[in-house]
């Protein structure tokens, strides 16, 4: 077995594994196969694809994708083009000791939100837990029964609340509830708060009515507004202008102006940076949350904290093409289809992209890319590195707007090797 492992040794991968695929051969009865398992193992593991199809945020691919400067360390090996250095993760620099992690990008975040405070953890069904169980344990939340929400993996709001130890307090009916319901909750209960959940996955239309958060600030208990997609200005100053796709998108720092005690949401949705979930506010309540048991649990690392910094630095300096996320959300169509001639391989069409992640339902981007009849998902994959693409009634279509110019030649390489299949 060890023989066999040596004579696959050009794969690339350890030892340790290329032993495991000599002896998944084996046991296959099929020795010679053991390059292929090599190949299936290494494919296996975290590395890099490329995503063409035209989903911004692909929770599949990791969602909002990062700069080259975050993503080096899961795509190489230690070398010696930087020096190896600690951080001041938890070193206060000016007292020689023990600082807080929350610090660092905490401040940035509060900063561009107008909040007087905010924490970081590692997700946002993260944050919304944390909040509950530090602010109203024992005690009953008000939700309307049109925001009983699930999102990704099956993980329903009333259940994350019953895991915090709040006590849901449903008010109003699916499609109407008002400001009115929430009251009556409030004097007929001990309403600790009143949650408010964005449904950033789903739409409800008709006859329906929702109560806004300024109407909620004036009932009294303080109002959580859970905005998961991480939207942080509506007037988005970082771009000039909204882009027309955002139409209806709550900004954080809105709603905060508005009456919201906290604002909850994910940092890898349209933030744009690594998987976090974040909550903005009031200090007093920001502190009660920071202090609980669950934020030990909840609290991110190093890498999290850092790449969530370089993020919020961009913002603040207004550098949109510092973040990956807006940079591919912003470039022109006629760019797009230019790109798509210049591959010269498939079909160049017009294509429609979206936000993903549960972000924006509905709302659709214009894009462009190309075509292929028929089915060739499968082969694209194979490619190295992977291309994804989407496949519509037996048509492949790779769209550009969520290919970095930098790998358009992998994609046209890849759609050649794919047709050559046939």
């Amino acid at each position: 077995m060890n023989d066999l492992a040596l004579r696959i040794a050009d794969v690339g991968l350890p030892h340790p594994l290329l032993v495991i695929a000599a002896r998944a051969a084996i046991a296959a009865g099929d020795p010679d196969s053991a390059a292929d398992e090599a190949h299936r193992l290494r494919r296996s593991l975290l590395g890099p694809a490329v995503n063409a199809t035209g989903v911004l945020l692909h929770t599949n691919l990791g969602r909002a994708p990062l700069g080259n400067e975050h993503s080096r360390a899961l795509l190489h090996s230690a070398s010696d083009d930087q020096p190896v250095r600690f951080s001041n993760l938890e070193f206060d620099l000016a007292s020689g000791r023990r600082g807080s992690r929350t610090t660092h990008a905490s401040l940035l975040l509060a900063t561009l939100t107008g909040a007087e405070a905010a924490l970081v953890v590692n997700n946002c069904a993260a944050a919304v837990t944390l909040v509950l169980a530090a602010l109203a344990r024992d005690r009953g939340v008000a939700v309307s029964r049109g925001e009983l929400v699930e999102i990704g993996g099956g993980f329903r709001v009333p259940e994350v609340m019953e895991q915090s130890g709040a006590r849901l307090v449903e008010v109003g009916t699916t499609n109407r509830t008002r400001a009115a319901d929430y009251r009556a909750a409030a004097e007929r209960d001990d309403i600790a708060l009143l949650l408010k959940v964005h449904p950033s996955n789903y739409r409800i239309t008709g006859f329906t009515e929702e109560t806004s958060v300024a109407e909620l600030a004036k009932i009294g208990p303080p109002v959580v507004s859970d905005l998961g997609s991480g939207l942080l200005d509506e007037r988005c100053p970082w771009l000039g202008q909204r882009p027309d796709w955002l139409a209806g998108e709550p900004g954080a720092r809105q709603t905060l102006a508005a009456g919201a005690s906290l604002v909850t949401f994910s940092g890898d949705k349209l933030m744009g940076g690594p998987q976090a979930g974040i909550v903005c506010g009031r200090a007093d309540l920001i502190a009660a949350c920071a202090a609980h048991p669950l934020m030990r649990a909840f609290r991110p690392g190093s890498l999290v904290l850092d790449a969530l910094q370089s993020v919020a630095l961009a913002y603040l300096r207004r550098d949109a093409d510092a973040i990956p996320f807006w940079r591919m959300a912003r470039v022109p169509v006629e760019e797009l289809s230019q790109r798509a001639e210049a591959l010269g391989v498939g079909r160049p069409s017009r294509t429609t992209a979206l936000a993903g992640a549960g972000s924006l339902p509905g709302q659709a981007i214009p894009s462009a890319g190309i075509e292929l009849d028929g089915d060739y998902a499968a082969t694209l994959r194979a490619f190295d590195p992977p291309v994804v693409a989407r496949v519509n009634e037996q048509t492949t279509v790779l769209d550009l707007r969520t290919v970095d110019p930098a790998d358009d030649a992998v994609v046209a390489a890849a759609v050649r090797h794919a047709l050559s299949q046939q």
